[in-house]
């Protein structure tokens, strides 16, 4: 049995907040580019020209891709032979996602009650899927859902 203290998991889910909304994957920054190489009508070549002028400045300026960082959606699996101490798993993923945008300065947009519409200020809760898989390590994906997707 591994124990793993949910202070990692933290830094973890911090971390990858961050990234998930800094940092577009090569692969997915290759086929805009390659759309925009390809596209022989005007509008959509322009489109694809300006996506790749703000993946540059969001790198050089230091800032999320796109200005709606959404609700973090986590996907983790966690091995059976895995133990957390220090706390539970579930609120250290939410205390990583608050200190994921808040640190990273990332637009907070999720609310409460959704009929009173009250922001909860470091948007939280988050969408957790929990796979359980065999093994003593834990895998996080983050992945932000913009409201606007």
């Amino acid at each position: 049995m591994r124990e793993i203290d949910v202070g990692e998991i933290i830094k973890a889910v911090e971390e990858l907040c961050i990234k998930a909304n800094k940092i577009l994957p090569d692969d997915l920054c290759g086929c805009i580019s390659c759309a925009e190489k390809s596209e022989t009508d005007e509008l959509p070549k322009k489109i694809m020209g300006t996506l790749l002028e703000n993946l540059d400045a969001a790198k050089e300026l230091n800032l999320p891709i796109c200005q709606d960082t959404g609700m973090a959606v986590i996907f983790a699996k966690v091995g059976q032979d895995v133990r957390f101490v220090g706390g539970s798993f579930s609120s250290a993923v939410n205390a990583g996602v608050a200190k994921g945008y808040t640190e990273g300065y990332l637009r907070k947009s999720v609310v409460a009650d959704p009929l009173r519409r009250v922001n909860t200020g470091d948007n939280t809760p988050a969408v957790l899927h929990i796979e359980l898989v065999e093994g003593d390590k834990v895998e996080l994906t983050v992945a932000p859902k913009g409201f606007g997707s």
